[in-house]
């Protein structure tokens, strides 16, 4: 029997650095300048801190535990995660609240790799890499050709996940990419690794971000509205090219399933929606997996405005890693809660949102998700 943890995790602080691009700075650095946005965010200080949580990167200037000796934490709980993008992250801070094993956790990432200079063209010890995929733009195209075959998907449509990210960049300060976008000005740009165009792929940059993460008891102390863990969930698929269709990710619906199934909750019920996306493939993929669009109609639903400023099911609405910045998606939880909470800037800010589901993914190998609200 699953236990229903709905409301006995909150996120109570958010925080994160400049983003960009900063020479001579590094990851660790970066992820500290972070926690100590996080903590002010959260009005509380690193002694009130019991537990936390790092990631190592693929993009360089790996940060481990060893940050908060650097920063002045001394917790009695310390992780870290070889692939903690945030959704992961989250998971095991929940976990470890849920047991006991700490009340009120930092969860932080950092990364230089644009500074770092971070080679991200090498190719891997796999099939994919033995094929010339050497970025995960070429997996990424390879899924969006097979996704045409399938079921006819055009660029005029597909183009619309790039296009809506960059109409809500243009909302967001922090966004590295603001420049004005029509899906004409997309359909006009030259492939980088067709069917994909550089507008499809993720921008590589620097940064810093973190969360204060606690108990919905000790949340009641804290200043900020608290934002609940209403429900998560995850799932593998570990031998990757060995299944059927692996380039469709048929994982991400067994996390789907089980996150809705946890809940009861339904895509109809959100009032935003997150999606980690190095491409725009994956925006295409996961709003079909978990329901928002019919199997095979993702990039035409996006075409009908419903993920555009003003639509009804508004996706990435700090632009995304199309366009905001890189960071793993923990950006996107960053804008979840501060979308909740009603703090982003008025033109950006969705009218009275109570719930919303961030989706990720390791690649093509796990998937997870995460279901946030106000409402415990």
């Amino acid at each position: 029997m699953v236990e229903d943890i709905r409301g006995r995790v909150a996120i109570v602080g958010v925080g994160h650095s400049d983003q960009g691009t900063f020479p001579g700075t590094t990851a660790e650095q970066l992820s500290i300048r972070a926690i100590r946005s996080a903590l002010a965010d959260a009005q509380i200080s690193r002694e009130d801190v019991d537990g936390l949580i790092t990631c190592k990167s693929i993009q360089g200037g790996n940060v481990d535990v060893g940050v908060g000796t650097r920063f002045g934490l001394s917790p009695k709980y310390a992780q870290t995660l070889d692939y903690g993008t945030c959704n992961f992250s989250l998971h095991l801070a929940t976990q470890a609240i849920l047991t006991g094993m700490a009340e009120t956790i930092v969860l932080v990432y950092g990364a230089n790799a644009r500074s770092g200079g971070v080679n991200f063209s090498a190719a891997s010890p796999s099939l994919e890499g033995a094929s010339g995929f050497v970025h995960i733009a070429g997996q990424g195209g390879m899924a969006l050709q097979r996704h045409k075959a399938l079921y006819g998907t055009r660029d005029e449509d597909f183009g619309w996940f790039a296009v809506s990210e960059r109409e809500w960049a243009q909302r967001n300060p922090l966004a590295i990419f603001q420049t004005p976008m029509t899906i004409d000005d997309y359909l006009a740009k030259p492939y980088m690794v067709e069917p994909l165009r550089r507008e499809d792929v993720t921008m590589v940059s620097d940064g810093g971000v973190a969360l204060v993460v606690t108990s919905a008891e000790r949340a009641k102390d804290y200043p900020n509205k608290p934002v609940y863990i209403l429900g998560m969930a995850e799932n593998t698929e570990l031998q990757g090219d060995y299944f059927p269709d692996w380039h469709q990710r048929p994982n991400i619906k067994g996390t789907a399933a089980d996150i809705w199934k946890k809940t009861g909750l339904k895509p109809t019920d959100m009032d935003l929606l997150y999606i980690q996306n190095p491409t725009a493939v994956w925006n295409l993929q996961m709003v079909e997996s978990y329901g928002f669009a019919p199997e095979g109609e993702g990039a035409a639903w996006a075409a009908e405005g419903h993920i555009r400023p003003g639509g009804d099911m508004p996706l990435n609405t700090n632009g995304g890693q199309l366009s905001e910045s890189y960071m793993w998606g923990w950006l996107h939880m960053v804008e979840a809660v501060r979308q909740l909470r009603g703090t982003v800037e008025p033109d950006r800010q969705v009218p009275n949102p109570e719930v919303a589901l961030y989706a990720s993914t390791m690649a093509f190998n796990k998937s997870a998700a995460s279901i946030i609200g106000v409402h415990a």
